[in-house]
């Protein structure tokens, strides 16, 4: 794929300016986001992701289109996931609804910015090693069978190795001080727990980028598109969190239907290790596949979550009283 300079600077420049327009929102407009706002932003930034893939399929080709909506939709879902530690990192540190936002946008940038050097990483070892699909595939199927295994466990923000570190060596204060991260309280300079929770989101975002950098690599090898599905998915997180954040609990089998999609894709990627390598007798499964096999395992896994959650929530109704017996009035 042919990306001219141009088309690089046009992109970078949308992505910086609606990155921008998420600063601006979350960081000089500090405010209790509510659910028509979330669900509107997230409306747009969707509508914004959407319209950049029918622009590239209709300047590249449909090959392109195709691998990119499949990026898409793979690093969407995987960054769903990801909200549930979100949302148990602002309930450990007890960030105000104001002060969310601020913590979500800065939180978004450091992880474009590592997403940057992870592809950048990937693409130059995928092409220097074709031995690295293969390795790449077997992460993917490693990460899906741990995220299946540990699907139903509490995840704890407290055993984050750079938090533990961050508390030990900087001076914590117990107060938000008006939303800064960085405050002088008592004549001396102290940290508030706004930068603590910004440092378990970025920190928490590498660990997040071991698995969506090759997943989305076994759907396309062209870093553009990589970089691309990467940072619209990432874009909308913001207002992503405060729409679903209250729903997170009733999508129970989003980490199954993403391990799924992991291992997949984890096969896929050895499939065209061994067809490249081996045999080109061994069979590969294509892009459009791939976009079938995701849209259908995340279909499948809301409605299925939606449906256990209704049950649940109808066996927990009172009991009528029986025939015969009278109501207390």
């Amino acid at each position: 794929m042919e990306v001219t300079a141009l088309g690089w600077t046009l992109t970078i420049a949308v992505i910086v300016a609606l990155l921008a327009l998420d600063l601006t929102l979350g960081v000089l407009r500090p405010h209790a986001v509510g659910f028509r706002e979330a669900a509107v932003w997230s409306v747009f930034y969707i509508a914004v992701a959407v319209a950049f893939g029918f622009v590239l399929a209709h300047v590249s080709g449909w090959e392109y289109g195709t691998q990119y909506f499949a990026g898409y939709l793979v690093e969407k879902s995987l960054s769903v996931d990801n909200l549930f530690v979100f949302v148990i990192i602002m309930g450990t540190f007890a960030v105000p609804s104001k002060y969310q936002q601020e913590v979500l946008t800065f939180g978004i940038v450091i992880a474009l910015l590592l997403r940057v050097a992870f592809i950048a990483l990937g693409a130059t070892l995928l092409s220097l090693f074709s031995f690295m699909f293969l390795i790449f595939g077997l992460v993917l199927i490693w990460t899906a069978v741990q995220l299946f295994r540990h699907r139903s466990e509490e995840r704890k923000v407290d055993e984050n190795f750079l938090v533990r570190a961050a508390k030990r060596v900087l001076p914590v204060t117990d107060d938000y001080v008006g939303g800064k991260m960085v405050a002088r309280v008592g004549g001396r300079r102290v940290v508030t727990p706004l930068l603590i929770a910004l440092i378990a989101i970025g920190s928490t975002d590498v660990l997040f980028a071991l698995d969506s950098i090759p997943a989305v690599f076994g759907v396309t090898d062209e870093a553009y598109l990589v970089f691309v599905a990467n940072a619209f998915a990432l874009l909308g997180l913001r207002a992503l969190f405060f729409l679903v954040k209250g729903l997170l609990d009733r999508l129970v089998y989003l980490s199954a239907g993403l391990s799924v999609i992991l291992a997949f894709i984890g096969v896929k990627l050895a499939l065209h290790w061994a067809h490249s390598d081996l045999s080109h007798g061994v069979p590969e499964i294509g892009t459009p596949l791939s976009l079938v096999v995701i849209v259908a395992v995340l279909a499948v896994t809301t409605v299925a979550s939606l449906l256990k959650s209704q049950r649940k929530g109808s066996d927990r109704k009172p009991v009528r009283a029986s025939d015969g017996e009278r109501q207390p009035r």
